[in-house]
């Protein structure tokens, strides 16, 4: 084995390294979330993918309600638990689903005031998480993580699919 082999196998190591480190922090970050995204949710009587389907709605929506596939997509979680967690969140007065105007097998749903108005209570702690969790970052730093996390997002998208088909 020649110098340029070592460097190279030596490299490839590191980057291995690198990754498996990578997975490991997002898998911690991953809980952390969980356990402030709970914290949140008891606040309001609701379960954390409650809590998350609520923030979904919130963010889709743009006055005219969403549909709960869009909120299934954007949680990455079945449409049919969507539905059933609706349901529950309605009767607690979280949401309103009506049918679309566009067409009447669907269903949109939009946050009540209710709703709107814990969210907004909780917004001083939300901002006080996020300055902690961010500390040392600039609005610049984060875009730039921001755009390579979406990038390995859609990447880990990509390589899913290819071991789900059996070509990895």
């Amino acid at each position: 084995m020649n110098f340029g082999e070592k460097t190279n196998m030596a490299e490839k190591e590191q980057f291995e390294r690198a990754a498996i480190d990578f997975v490991w922090n997002i898998i911690e970050i991953h809980a952390q979330l969980e356990e402030i995204h709970k914290g949140w949710a008891e606040i309001l009587g609701i379960t954390e993918p409650q809590w998350l389907i609520l923030l979904a709605i919130d963010e889709l929506d743009q006055g005219r309600g969403v549909s709960g596939t869009a909120v299934a997509n954007k949680l990455r979680i079945h449409p049919a638990f969507v539905t059933n967690q609706t349901k529950k969140l309605e009767q607690l007065e979280f949401l309103v689903r009506a049918t679309s105007p566009d067409d009447a097998r669907f269903l949109q749903i939009s946050l009540t005031a209710k709703a709107r108005a814990e969210i907004t209570k909780l917004s001083a702690k939300r901002q006080a998480i996020n300055s902690t969790m961010f500390g040392g970052l600039d609005e610049e730093s984060l875009n730039y993580l921001n755009k390579r996390l979406t990038s390995i997002a859609k990447n880990s998208r990509f390589a899913s699919q290819k071991q789900s088909i059996g070509m990895l």
